[in-house]
C-alpha cells in the first residue's frame, strides 16, 4: 500500500504544475511589459530583451545571418541563424512571421534576434 502513494502524489503533483501554468497562460490584464505592434514603435523605444511577433518580409541580406526585415512600418536589422530558416526558399517578396527578441547595445541600432520564423500564406 506505501508503494501506491508515491505515485499518486507524484501524479497530483503533475496535475496541479499544468494546471498553474495554464491559469497563468491566460492572463490578459494590464501588464508593466512591453507590447509592440510593429517595427516603428520598437525603433522609437527599444526595451531589451523584449519578446516580439511581427509578420513582414526579409528585404535583404545585409550580413552573415544579419538580414533587414520590415512590417511596412519601419525597417530593423535582424540575427537569423540558419537553423531557424524553413526547407522552402525565401525572397524579399516571401511574407514571414518572425519571433524573437529586441536587443538594444549601447551604441548600436536595436535588431532582432529571431529564434523563430514561419512562411505565411
Amino acid at each position: 500500500m506505501t508503494s501506491l502513494r508515491y505515485p499518486i502524489t507524484t501524479l497530483a503533483s503533475v496535475a496541479a504544475l499544468c494546471l498553474a501554468s495554464v491559469a497563468q497562460a491566460q492572463y490578459v490584464g494590464p501588464s508593466t511589459t512591453t507590447n509592440y505592434k510593429n517595427v516603428a514603435e520598437i525603433l522609437k523605444n527599444p526595451v531589451d530583451d523584449t519578446v516580439v511577433v511581427l509578420s513582414g518580409h526579409l528585404l535583404r541580406k545585409v550580413g552573415k545571418e544579419k538580414y533587414i526585415f520590415s512590417d511596412g512600418s519601419a525597417e530593423i536589422r535582424v540575427e537569423l541563424d540558419a537553423k531557424h530558416f524553413p526547407p522552402t526558399p525565401i525572397s524579399e517578396k516571401t511574407k514571414v512571421q518572425i519571433t524573437g527578441e529586441v536587443e538594444k547595445e549601447f551604441m548600436s541600432s536595436p535588431e532582432i534576434d529571431v529564434k523563430g520564423l514561419v512562411i505565411l500564406p
